[in-house]
């Protein structure tokens, strides 16, 4: 199997910003170094999603007893828990190609042209944040994706010209964190669409204990646990963590990564024991006691932090909103009881000033 990413080629893909410690989104050289050793090549040794497994295998089977292309597959649901492995998974279960972009480099309709042109039969082409493809290249894909031709328009006014370029039959897979944010067109024209759910502590203790023997790092159970505990739900930020415990681990001259290393490593990184790190912690320090638990507005929250009001709701809201430590209402957002507890803040001190 050939795997070819073409987003970072792209002269017209933006600049990504340093990914935060706990952030799902990986700074280049974490994709470039990590995330291509530990990804698992099999659905078999993917651990998790189980439901999602069970489903695509009968589709690889079905496939693969009809020789034919797998149906368009669109992947859903918060960033980092596999989407991209996923795509590898099923293409080298189907032994064909996979080509792996981003929307935000595909700005010009000769970008995806170029990519559907030079397809093999059966190949996978991999879109992610296929939620931000601009109105033409979208356009675009609708006949190839439903009739497997590309349709060319030449010349101008009078003169103008459809020209349809036979496609092979290919797979599209559209990876996205804002399902509804794809317009229902394209939606439609996925023949599969399954959604990626966060995982649970037992889940993560597997993976981190598969990349630790990758990384031929050594690390008990406990200390995998303690690690998994605190990474909200997400593989990537799960292998990142263990990274930093790693080194941490080494500059102690530790030969083991045990529970009580693991606490103490990721204490001094301000991860707290449900995975919250210094940001979440003022995102709810600031809703409980300078807006007195809430609700309140989500640029008001942004305001008050210093923070972007879309990395607030994307990043950090969602496991927040996952553990029960806020809620969206109507009128905005509002701090739960449970977060209260968590910050050790009792409700008649809510008023207090923030600083």
């Amino acid at each position: 199997m050939a795997i070819k990413s073409l987003s970072d080629s792209s002269s017209h893909a933006p600049q990504r910003k340093e990914a935060n410690l706990l952030s799902a989104s990986p700074a280049i050289e974490e994709t470039e170094s990590i995330e291509e050793s530990i990804r698992p090549t099999t659905l078999d040794d993917y651990i998790g999603q189980q439901d999602l497994k069970n489903s695509l295998k009968i589709t690889i089977q079905a496939a693969i007893a009809r020789k034919e292309a797998l149906d368009h597959l669109l992947l859903y649901g918060p960033p980092g828990l596999g989407k991209t492995t996923m795509s590898l998974i099923l293409a080298a279960e189907m032994g064909v190609n996979c080509k792996i972009t981003a929307a935000p480099a595909l700005e010009r309709p000769r970008d995806i042209m170029g990519l559907l042109i030079n397809l093999k039969l059966g190949d996978i082409l991999f879109i992610d944040e296929i939620h931000r493809l601009n109105r033409v290249t979208e356009e675009l894909l609708y006949p190839a994706m439903e009739d497997y031709r590309l349709d060319l328009t030449t010349g101008k006014g009078k003169t103008a010209k459809i020209q349809s370029i036979a496609l092979p039959r290919f797979t599209l897979i559209g990876a996205t964190t804002k399902i509804g944010a794809l317009t229902s067109p394209l939606r439609d024209r996925f023949g599969l669409i399954q959604r990626l759910r966060f995982y649970e502590p037992e889940e993560l203790t597997l993976i981190i204990l598969r990349t630790a023997k990758i990384l031929n790092t050594i690390i008990d159970e406990t200390g995998a646990k303690e690690i998994a505990r605190r990474s909200r739900g997400t593989p990537r930020i799960a292998n990142r963590l263990l990274k930093r415990v790693r080194d941490y681990v080494q500059v102690k001259q530790e030969n083991c990564i045990t529970q009580h290393l693991a606490a103490e490593a990721l204490e001094q990184l301000n991860v707290d024991q449900k995975g919250l790190d210094w940001t979440d912690r003022l995102v709810l320090n600031t809703i409980i006691k300078q807006f007195k638990g809430g609700p309140v507005g989500l640029e008001a929250v942004a305001a008050a932090t210093g923070e972007d009001a879309r990395t607030i709701e994307d990043v950090y809201e969602p496991y927040l909103l996952q553990i029960g430590y806020l809620n969206r209402t109507p009128r905005g957002r509002v701090a739960t009881e449970d977060a209260y507890q968590h910050l050790g803040i009792a409700k008649s001190t809510s008023q207090l000033p923030l600083f």
